[in-house]
């Protein structure tokens, strides 16, 4: 299987600094290294990851991920984070893609000082032109309130390949509620706009086995069929929140009747197969095996 959503960092913060302003002991936990996460994760026969750029701790800096991947090249993908503000965004984002870098992560709490206005700047419009030559996903942590503007960016660039965090964070604050569903769905319309069903633990009455979020991952799943939908932990947070990593993966793999084994497979591998690792990187794009990327 693969896992969709994950992050790593190391406690070596000489080798991969920190954010201004952060330090060691911000570090919740102390490690998780890409072999503490392939520890937990292959006790679920999940032997493929995808990475996540902190946005807290290392900011736009993907030294960490970059190195992980280049050590192992076929086991991860990376999700990095690239400055709207700086200069030719979508020259970085050509840069990292031969790199493993084959999505990139966008958030109104990063990307703008006012977030009303995080979408509209001309470096985020460079880098959804860029994706949809690149075919690198962009990624939006976000909460529902965000989807109308995420849906008008689809609007206007509807070849972009775009992946909805977590659900959009539908129920983050104990209420699903049915506007939400909705504005969660209409962006089924677009082909290219898949949905991370993930990070249960935060959802609804968050507590395993997750049971009470069957009715949204239902809708969804109308709403998007099966290739379009793609399962992440959210680790090591899951685990830090006192949650199994085979609690997450179990809500999926055993516990929603109404998926077929075909349906299965798509959510918990096909997916994210198709969208973040059967890539471009051939030839000169080929993912490098060894070295420091750092």
């Amino acid at each position: 299987w693969i896992d969709a959503h994950s992050h790593i960092w190391a406690p070596d913060t000489n080798r991969f600094p920190l954010a201004p302003g952060k330090t060691r002991e911000d570090l919740r936990p102390p490690s998780f290294t890409d072999d503490e996460l392939m520890a937990v994760a292959r006790a679920e026969n999940v032997g493929r990851v995808v990475l996540i750029q902190h946005s807290i701790y290392h900011r736009f800096d993907t030294a960490s991920l970059l190195d992980a991947v280049s050590r192992r090249p076929d086991t991860f993908r990376a999700i990095g984070m690239v400055d709207d503000r700086a200069p030719t965004p979508g020259a970085t984002m050509r840069r990292l893609l031969p790199l493993g870098v084959t999505g990139v992560r966008i958030t109104p709490f990063i990307h703008a000082n006012d977030p009303a206005g995080w979408l509209d700047t001309p470096g985020m419009r460079e880098m959804w032109e860029t994706a949809a030559e690149t075919r690198q996903a962009i990624c939006c942590l976000i909460f529902a309130e965000h989807l109308p503007a995420v849906r008008a960016m689809c609007e206007r660039y509807p070849d972009t390949p775009v992946v909805i965090d977590h659900l959009a964070r539908i129920g983050a604050d104990g209420h699903t509620r049915e506007t939400d569903v909705e504005q969660l769905c209409r962006l089924a319309r677009y082909e290219h706009v898949c949905v991370k069903v993930s990070a249960f633990y935060t959802l609804g009455a968050k507590a395993p086995p997750y049971l009470d979020l069957v009715p949204l991952i239902r809708r969804v799943f109308d709403a998007f069929g099966p290739r379009r939908l793609m399962w992440g932990s959210d680790c090591p947070y899951q685990l830090a929140a006192g949650h199994g990593y085979a609690e997450s993966i179990s809500l999926v793999r055993d516990r929603l009747d109404f998926l077929s084994s075909e349906d299965v497979a798509w959510l918990l591998g096909g997916t994210a197969e198709r969208v973040f690792f059967a890539s471009r990187l051939e030839g000169e794009n080929s993912l490098p095996r060894g070295g420091n990327l750092g």
